[in-house]
């Protein structure tokens, strides 16, 4: 299975850690006009902005696992659940949350899911989204197009030493060799 489609971007936008915090706060911000019940984090890497959201808000976090990857490598052509949505959201009003937003698919099935289970009302939203993604998130704290460079992605630990994290790697590559 090949990688996501990086050569698409329009440059690379580098986030620190500084960066997410003040992101996670621009999303608790926006939800909290929705009355949100309970938070759902989308792991793995959607549950930092979901964990500092659902702090904010002083609400429950479920986290869930939908994605194409198994053990960070992509090996599905569409998101696959790992860890379901918690029964704990029927009846109430739900916020989805997410670091990125590419496609859109993974929101779009994790909100089917939730309402599957009952949510009243499911809110969805992300750090970041790429303005390709359908559906787009109902809240994002950035719009853009760049690839997203995470904190906790740029390296990772291979063999007991900390490297660039290959994909990331790659994915530079394709911006740079994409002539």
């Amino acid at each position: 299975m090949q990688s996501y489609d990086y050569a698409n971007r329009e440059g690379v936008h580098e986030l620190s850690w500084d960066d997410v915090a003040t992101l996670a706060a621009r999303l608790a911000e926006l939800l909290a006009p929705q009355q949100i019940e309970t938070v759902v984090g989308l792991a793995r890497a959607g549950l930092f902005p979901a964990t500092a959201v659902a702090i904010s808000l002083r609400k429950e976090l479920y986290p869930a696992r939908i994605s194409r990857r198994f053990n960070d490598e992509v090996r599905y052509a569409t998101p696959q659940w790992r860890v379901p949505i918690s029964e704990d959201v029927e009846g109430r009003v739900v916020a989805i949350v997410d670091e990125i937003a590419d496609t859109g698919e993974t929101l779009r099935i994790a909100t089917a899911e939730a309402y599957a289970r009952g949510a009243s009302r499911v809110v969805t939203a992300t750090l970041v989204a790429h303005t390709w993604a359908n559906p787009m998130p109902d809240h994002s704290a950035m719009v853009n197009d760049a690839l997203v460079l995470f904190p906790w992605d740029r390296q990772v630990l291979i063999d007991g030493e900390w490297m660039p994290n290959p994909e990331i790697e790659a994915a530079l590559e394709a911006l740079q060799g994409g002539d």
